[in-house]
């Protein structure tokens, strides 16, 4: 077996933990992310985070899940990304951009801290009846970069995440992608807390950024009779890590439907240790 020395970050933004790395030409980041990912054999982590060049942005962040899928985007994911980009490099813009499979999105990074812009989400869909079995319960969908479905619950911390998410991810009302799967309790006006069952991990993290911000965007649109046009909406939304991350965003209506652009997350992103990970090929 041949053994290569891969440097690497490790870094977590709300608790939501990944394996930050340079591109490596020739690297299978599928098989790679498999093995570093394993918290017991490896370094541990939801996820790989792969710095590479881009031709239409300032830099390109690809995703690679637990399970070695690519994920789309990942919100927790970008925060990190950009506070690495502004580490790694002596100059960097205020904003930048970066370069996903869910398009192309803007970021700022000061210390451990940044905010990014998602692309803009699509698919909305209220009030889905999804049958459980002999259970029927009433989720709501968006697209945030990547599919959430969202089911607002009371008593989260009672809520069985992993045995209902699984089941959900794979329902047919989601299929042939599936989707990621938001437990989420109302606090108060502008306060929701938040437990995510993530595609590609396959269980429940600590955080999920695009779920934060699908649940605050289907959040404030299931808290209004009537929806109206808003500059700079704010959500707080609550992690099972305890972090509150802040989601702000435009809402227009056309057609009498709810039309959502300028989405930003801000929150953490920190480092935990860097090191070189021994990986066998």
């Amino acid at each position: 077996m041949n053994m290569i020395k891969v440097p690497f970050y490790k870094m977590q933004g709300a608790g939501n933990d990944f394996i930050v790395i340079d591109h490596q030409p020739g690297l299978d980041y599928i098989a790679f992310t498999k093995k570093a990912c394993d918290r017991h054999m490896g370094i541990g982590a939801d996820g790989v985070l792969v710095l590479d060049t881009s031709v239409s942005s300032d830099h390109k962040m690809r995703i690679i899940n637990a399970d070695g899928s690519e994920a789309e985007m990942c919100g927790n994911g970008a925060r990190c990304m950009a506070v690495y980009i502004k580490h790694k490099f002596a100059l960097v813009a205020d904003v930048f951009t970066m370069e996903t499979l869910a398009g192309v999105i803007k970021a700022s990074a000061h210390e451990e801290h940044a905010s990014v812009q998602l692309s803009d989400p699509k698919d909305y869909r209220a009030n889905i009846e999804i049958k459980l079995g002999d259970q029927k319960v009433i989720g709501h969908f968006i697209n945030t970069g990547v599919p959430h479905a969202v089911i607002f619950v009371q008593g989260l911390h009672e809520c069985d995440v992993n045995g209902l998410g699984r089941l959900i991810r794979h329902h047919q009302a989601f299929a042939p992608r599936g989707t990621n799967v938001n437990f989420v309790e109302k606090l108060k006006e502008g306060f929701i807390e938040l437990r995510t069952y993530e595609r590609g991990v396959e269980a429940e993290t600590l955080a999920c950024g695009t779920g934060s911000v699908a649940s605050a965007l289907i959040g404030y649109l299931q808290n209004t009779d009537k929806i109206t046009a808003k500059k700079n909406a704010m959500i707080k939304v609550v992690t099972k890590s305890g972090e509150m991350l802040d989601v702000a965003f435009d809402l227009d209506v056309k057609d009498d439907k709810p039309v959502i652009t300028n989405v930003w997350l801000k929150g953490s992103g920190k480092f935990i240790c860097k090191g070189e990970y021994y990986y066998g090929i």
